[in-house]
C-alpha cells in the first residue's frame, strides 16, 4: 500500500534493494559505514579490547607519552588513555542512540498529528515547536540539564528533547505532502481509523527524509553530548567520555598534547563518519537521483 509504483524500480527489484545497491556504490558512504560499524564493535566489546579498566590509576606513570606500554599514553592520574577512549565509545553511542530515539519518537508523534489533522491542532503544536526552535539546541539542552541535574541519563534526555523540533517539522512536511494521496483516501473510504492511516499508510511512505535526519542527528547528538560534558554538564567522572576527557586534558595541553589529541580525533572521526553515512543515505533515497 502506498505510493510505490511497480515500475519504479527496474527488473522487479524491491525499493529496499534498490536503495542498498545505490548506497553500496557510494565509496565515501561505505567508508563511513565501515568506521561506524567498527565503533559499534568497539563499544560492544570494550571490556575485551581495552587493556585496562576505566579508572585504573597508577600515579607512578602519570603523563606518559604514547609508547609500547600505552599506545596513546597516560593522563594526569596514570590512566591508560586508549582504554578510556574505547570505553568512551560505549558512552558516546549510548548517548547518541538514546537521544535520537527520544527525539525521533516524539517528533514522529507530534509531526504526524500536526500534519494529518491540521487546523487548530497544527497551529498549537507548531507554535510550541517555533518557540523551541527559537532557542539554540545546545542552550535548550543546558536549560534542561540545569533543571534535571547532571549525569548520563539526564544528558541523554536533554540532548534528545532539544532535537525534537527538527524531527517534528520534517515529519509534518512529509505527512502534509502525502495525506491527500489516493491511497490515503482509499483507506478512509474503507473505514480505516486515523491511527491506522497514519501508522500503516502515511508514515511508511515518508520515512526517507526522517531516516536521513536521524542518521545525521546521531552525529549531532554525540557532538552535543561531548560539548556538554566539556563544560561539566554531562557525564561525570570517572565515567569516560570524550568531551570530558578533552576538558580534563586542556590544562596540560602545552606540555602533554596527547591528552587532548586522541579524544579530539575520536570525536572528529566518528562525527565525520556518521555524516558520510547520512550523505550516502540521502543520495540513495533521493528519487531525483535514480537512473
Amino acid at each position: 500500500m502506498g505510493m510505490a509504483g511497480g515500475g519504479k524500480y527496474g527488473g522487479g527489484q524491491s525499493p529496499l534493494m534498490d536503495v542498498a545497491r545505490r548506497f553500496s556504490k557510494n565509496r565515501t558512504a561505505m567508508i563511513g559505514l565501515g568506521i561506524v560499524v567498527l565503533l559499534v564493535f568497539t563499544a560492544i566489546f570494550a571490556g575485551v579490547i581495552a587493556p585496562e579498566g576505566i579508572d585504573d590509576q597508577d600515579l607512578s606513570r602519570t603523563f606518559q607519552p604514547p609508547g609500547r606500554a600505552n599506545i596513546m599514553g597516560t593522563d594526569n592520574f596514570g590512566r591508560d588513555i586508549f582504554s578510556r577512549i574505547v570505553y568512551g565509545a560505549r558512552t558516546s553511542l549510548q548517548v547518541g542512540f538514546t537521544a535520537v530515539a527520544v527525539s525521533l519518537f516524539s517528533g514522529l508523534v507530534m509531526g504526524s498529528i500536526a500534519g494529518f489533522f491540521g487546523g487548530k491542532t497544527d497551529n498549537i503544536l507548531m507554535r510550541a515547536i517555533d518557540i523551541l526552535m527559537s532557542i539554540p539546541s545546545v542552550m535548550l539542552a543546558i536549560a534542561i540539564i540545569s533543571v534535571l541535574g547532571t549525569g548520563l541519563t539526564n544528558l541523554m534526555i536533554s540532548v534528545g528533547l532539544a532535537a525534537i523540533p527538527g524531527y517534528t517539522r520534517i515529519t509534518r512536511a512529509a505527512v502534509l505532502s502525502i495525506r491527500e494521496w489516493e491511497f490515503v483516501e482509499a483507506a478512509r473510504a474503507i473505514g480505516a481509523s486515523d491511527v491506522r492511516i497514519i501508522t500503516r499508510h502515511i508514515l511508511p511512505n515518508c520515512m526517507a527524509p526522517i531516516i536521513v535526519q536521524a542518521t545525521i542527528g546521531l552525529s549531532i547528538a554525540i557532538l552535543s553530548a561531548a560539548g556538554l560534558s566539556f563544560i561539566g554538564l554531562g557525564v561525570q567522572p570517572p565515567t569516560p567520555e570524550w568531551g570530558f576527557m578533552l576538558s580534563d586534558g586542556r590544562r596540560f595541553l602545552r606540555d602533554y598534547p596527547h591528552m587532548v589529541m586522541f579524544p579530539g580525533l575520536a570525536i572528529v572521526i566518528v562525527v565525520v563518519a556518521i555524516n558520510m553515512v547520512g550523505d550516502g543515505l540521502r543520495d540513495a533515497l533521493d528519487p531525483k537521483l535514480k537512473k
